[in-house]
């Protein structure tokens, strides 16, 4: 209810009486006002003026249940989220939490111990990004799960724009720079996937990075010049990230390759593959029905399922 008191506030110039508010969602007055406070405590600045009513003057760049919720559109993803300040990693808040519903949400202000791909650190500076991690309860094999993160990569470059492409399989670039990553880790049996947890790490508006790594990351607003509402960005992917996933699982990976191809950066990219413990080159020419990536070599074709893929051009690979 909070929300929707939220997103009348929202959707007006101008000052909505508690009466109205009230009489829109079949409420009291006394009860609006419970909300309007709540609101207010969360750093929301609503101005309150007798016989007017109130007026949001401001929200606060701060990740909130009410922020994201009021962009939602989804069914299932997203409609239970939990809120950190501070932790570890999401995805292993998610992995705590496990028996929560299927779709629910864990998002941080901030990660200590934030990961990237083949375990290394990912920075997740406070008040800058979105570090969230959907909990998803799929019936699909172990070996189908690649494809998830594949439809995630999807979701992340149509929530974002900024002619956002994926390297495959992971990571979301903008040129030559990385502004996001997804991590996905599973429980599962032999044959039966118990859940998976699909953390993705979006850089919005972290305006510099260390030396070290501004080589080759990057955020929306370096890219675009623009401060952004990060609740915004948090729905925007929840919404695709749904949209896609649903997709995937009505009808396989076949029905994202298309759309997968035209945004992925690394199709007809020369490549380096650690492929069965060994370093391979090549070109990548494909991406077959199944998500996997493939490469002509000088040895022939071979099919990439995981593993470590560099692109020329793409964080300084030469």
């Amino acid at each position: 209810m909070k929300t929707r008191v939220l997103n009348i506030l929202k959707k007006s110039d101008k000052y909505v009486s508690g009466e109205e508010i009230s009489r829109l969602l079949g409420i009291s007055r006394a009860a609006v006002w419970k909300h309007i406070k709540k609101l207010k405590s969360e750093g929301y600045i609503i101005e309150s003026v007798t016989n007017r009513g109130y007026l949001l003057v401001f929200e606060p760049d701060k990740v909130t249940e009410n922020g994201i919720k009021s962009g939602l559109t989804t069914d299932f993803i997203g409609r239970k989220i939990f809120l950190y300040d501070e932790t570890d990693t999401t995805n292993n808040r998610a992995k705590d939490n496990s028996s929560e519903p299927d779709g629910s949400v864990f998002i941080a202000e901030t990660q200590t111990g934030g990961k990237g791909s083949r375990g290394r650190g990912w920075l997740s500076p406070r008040g800058s990004g979105v570090w969230l991690t959907a909990l998803l309860k799929p019936g699909i094999s172990p070996t189908e799960v690649s494809c998830v993160t594949l439809a995630a990569g999807l979701a992340v470059c149509r929530a974002i724009g900024l002619n956002s492409q994926i390297k495959w399989p992971n990571d979301i670039v903008i040129g030559s720079k990385k502004v996001c990553g997804i991590l996905t880790e599973m429980s599962a049996e032999i044959d039966m996937v118990n859940y998976i947890v699909c953390g993705i790490g979006i850089n919005v508006n972290t305006e510099s990075f260390d030396s070290e790594i501004a080589r080759r990351a990057t955020s929306m607003y370096i890219e675009s010049g623009e401060k952004y509402e990060r609740n915004a960005v948090a729905a925007q992917l929840l919404n695709n990230l749904e949209h896609y996933y649903k997709k995937f699982l009505e009808s396989g990976f076949i029905s994202l390759r298309d759309e997968y191809k035209k945004n992925c950066v690394t199709l007809n990219k020369n490549v380096s593959v650690i492929f069965k413990k060994e370093t391979v080159t090549g070109k990548a020419i494909d991406i077959d029905e199944s998500g996997a990536l493939i490469v002509e070599t000088s040895d022939g074709i071979i099919r990439v399922t995981s593993g470590e893929v560099s692109v020329r051009g793409i964080y300084g690979y030469i």
